[in-house]
């Protein structure tokens, strides 16, 4: 269950391209973006510019719903829905099996200390063209200890190449690792940090979605896997990390104001840098894992509805999940529009059940831990409506939604630094809050039976027809 074998994954089924040649100054950015705009295969560059074969950098192997359930152990041609509510249900029913410590793994292959640490051995990309830097974190874990709690958190945070033994760590502040980090600090001590970069999806993925504090995070893959993940006590930290990582590293975190650097800009997930520079945590590396022929993984944000990863699938997921917790009856789908970067656009599908119930639905979306997470429009539907689909959701947005009655807006709601609209006099007072929008695109429930009928044929006479003059269709047109 490592990177490489999730890689061979893909080649078998074709999803993978292999390029040779990329410079890691914007061509292997610039290659992914335009590759994942066209919903392309995953990609693996090789011999890039400056660096020997063998040291290699992977983008966006798991950024379609296709690649998604590959690494979820799924068939490739499960359909989106039937993709999310099985990744609902994963979550849902989920077993934590806690990560056994084994003393050898393919990580320590090659290993350097102290004066020996050189991270410019590695090809970091410069992913975007307004970048202030290399980043060598972008589809990684960061690992951090609770100093009182004990649990360990295993997050992404993007992470900065700044020299051959210094890393910038960006971490925003309501984020469970930057409020680790700070209990070292108000005790005048650096914050213990590892990072592994290259390891499989069911490794990785926990890390970049929302738990409840105290989740660890390799039980929660330990469940997904079906069995303990491997991790190794690194040395210097006694920090776990994955035994088949392709990169590991260990070091000190130090309180900002005694060191710090500029970081940034870097592209983010709503399509903009929204954070420009400023000075950040950085990360002093004093020992390095690493395998042969090393495997970066790049999962670099980029403006939608290129994603980098299918990261609005799980977050889907985790909403519908919520809903489900909170009593949410007769929900049938939870999606997230890839336009909407995986967090702006969700769409609740539900068979309405009594007056108020969409509402409540709309409301309930944007307020778990994973729906409140930097949302911004939520769309409730009615059951008949595809919520995978956008052009069905955009029909219902259009002839059910009433603007003046059917649209409420929410202000005060939990945002992040990266969110383009907040001006720069709130950001200045710390104020990073957005508003949030919840579209009823609902037939109104007291006269929902007097609402007009859809001109569609209805499912059996579709699929009796297309039975009949199943020549007139091609193969890989499918009825919606």
């Amino acid at each position: 269950m490592d990177l490489r074998s999730f890689i061979d994954q893909l080649r078998d089924i074709g999803e993978l391209k292999h390029v040779e040649g990329a410079d890691w100054d914007l061509e292997i950015g610039t290659i992914t973006e335009l590759m994942d705009e066209r919903n392309g295969p995953g990609l693996l560059f090789d011999r890039i510019k400056g660096y020997p074969a063998g040291y290699r950098v992977a983008a966006s192997l798991i950024a379609t719903p296709r690649r998604m359930a590959v690494a979820f152990g799924l068939p490739s041609d499960t359909t989106n829905a039937e993709l999310v509510r099985t990744l609902k249900d994963r979550f849902k029913d989920l077993k934590q099996v806690p990560p056994v410590y084994v003393k050898e793994g393919p990580v320590l292959e090659n290993v350097r200390e102290g004066k020996d640490v050189d991270l410019l051995q590695f090809p970091a990309p410069k992913w975007h063209e307004g970048d202030g830097g290399r980043y060598l974190g972008t589809g990684h874990m960061v690992v951090l200890k609770d100093p009182d709690e004990g649990w360990v958190n295993v997050a992404t945070y993007r992470v900065q190449l700044h020299d051959s033994n210094t890393l910038g760590l960006f971490i925003v502040g309501g984020n469970q690792g930057n409020q680790i980090r700070k209990k070292y600090w108000a005790q005048g001590k650096s914050c213990p940090v590892a990072m592994a970069f290259g390891a499989h999806p069911l490794v990785w993925i926990p890390a970049f979605m929302a738990f409840p504090w105290g989740t660890p995070e390799y039980a929660i893959t330990g469940g997904l896997m079906g069995q303990p993940l491997p991790v190794i006590a690194g040395e210097y930290t006694g920090l776990p990390v994955p035994a088949h990582a392709e990169i590991a590293i260990e070091g000190d975190c130090p309180p900002p104001e005694v060191e710090s650097r500029p970081e940034g800009p870097f592209g983010e997930w709503p399509g903009y840098y929204g954070s420009g520079v400023r000075n950040e945590a950085v990360v002093k590396v004093k020992r390095v894992m690493y395998r042969n022929n090393p495997i970066i993984n790049g999962s670099p944000p980029l403006k939608p509805p290129a994603t980098g990863n299918a990261r609005y699938l799980l977050r889907a997921a985790n909403v519908w999940h919520e809903l489900e917790r909170l009593g949410i009856p007769g929900v049938k789908c939870v999606w997230n529009m890839r336009a909407g970067g995986s967090r702006y656009w969700t769409v609740v599908s539900i068979e309405q059940k009594y007056a108020g119930h969409a509402m409540q639905s709309g409301m309930a979306a944007t307020s778990g831990i994973e729906g409140a997470n930097h949302s911004r429009f939520v769309v409730v539907v009615d059951d008949d409506i595809d919520a995978t689909n956008y052009e069905d959701v955009l029909w219902a947005m259009a002839t059910r939604c009433d603007p003046a009655s059917s649209i409420q807006v929410i202000n005060g709601c939990w945002s992040t630094p990266l969110d383009p609209t907040i001006p720069p006099e709130r950001r200045a007072k710390g104020d990073i809050t957005n508003s949030r929008a919840i579209f009823l695109a609902v037939r109104p429930y007291h006269w929902r039976k007097d609402f007009p009928k859809v001109n569609r044929a209805s499912d059996e006479l579709r699929s009796r027809t297309i039975q009949k003059w199943r020549h007139l269709f091609d193969d890989h047109t499918k009825a919606r």
